[in-house]
């Protein structure tokens, strides 16, 4: 079995003196894994950085197996996007942690690719950027099931002064309907529910205590980590520091 189509590196590991096995995200099959051979070496440098869009081809025996990567060709590095810039490189190490840890292998997710991709074309510009990587988690969490309902108030029905999330159902809730029971529930930044809005790192630190609630959630009813991974902890840590 063979296929070819594009992908989002999502990792790379050593495999035996120089190979590598990398884990890759694809529109047409999902999160998939291979084996890179000399994927070590000096001439797979550049090419096998993480957040690189590659053209690849696959082949394999049987498609459960872990298969061969014969092909892996750069076709955008991202390399130089983030080097020297610390909330860029902990904006793409978390969302890769988070797919790496949440979708199932080789389950066909494209809007999760599509979203990602988009994603990452924003990470040069901080303003796209923070608003990208917050509408990607929220698009992350619809896709895994678990869909937030951000239009209207749960309460009321309306659509303005949107100020919480309720943590049992996943749906907006204005401050005046919140009243006393403002404590038990999730901040809702207003960019989230505005257009054109960009977040400053209090704004994005709130959307992801928020997202985070759910993305824990949705990984304790399907029995995975409780915790988050390590890689969204550090940017949740790096945007809780003041703005420059």
């Amino acid at each position: 079995m063979e296929w070819r189509a594009e992908g989002i590196l999502l990792s790379v590991r050593k495999h035996g003196e120089s190979a590598a096995i990398i884990d890759t995200l694809t529109a047409e099959h999902g999160r998939h894994a291979g084996l890179v051979h000399g994927g070590t070496g000096k001439r797979h440098t550049a090419t096998l950085q993480p957040g690189n869009q590659l053209a690849l081809a696959w082949r394999g025996r049987l498609a459960e197996n872990l298969g061969v990567f014969g092909t892996a060709e750069l076709i955008q590095s991202r390399a130089a996007i983030v080097l020297g810039n610390r909330e860029a490189l902990a904006t793409l190490d978390s969302a890769r942690a988070l797919l790496t840890a949440l979708l199932p292998e080789r389950a066909v997710m494209p809007v999760i690719y599509d979203g990602t991709l988009a994603l990452f074309d924003a990470l040069g510009e901080v303003d796209a950027r923070r608003l990208a990587y917050a509408r990607w988690e929220l698009m992350l969490l619809t896709e895994l099931g678990l869909a937030l309902d951000l239009r209207r108030c749960a309460v009321t029905g309306a659509q303005e002064g949107l100020a919480y999330v309720s943590p049992r159902s996943g749906r907006a809730v204005t401050a005046a309907a919140a009243g006393e029971y403002a404590d038990r529930l999730l901040p809702l930044p207003a960019f989230l529910t505005q257009s054109g809005v960009a977040p400053n790192r209090a704004d994005l630190t709130a959307a992801l205590t928020m997202t985070g609630f759910f993305l824990e959630t949705w990984a304790i009813q399907n029995g995975l980590e409780s915790k988050s991974p390590p890689a969204r902890d550090r940017l949740v840590a790096l945007l809780s520091k003041s703005d420059v």
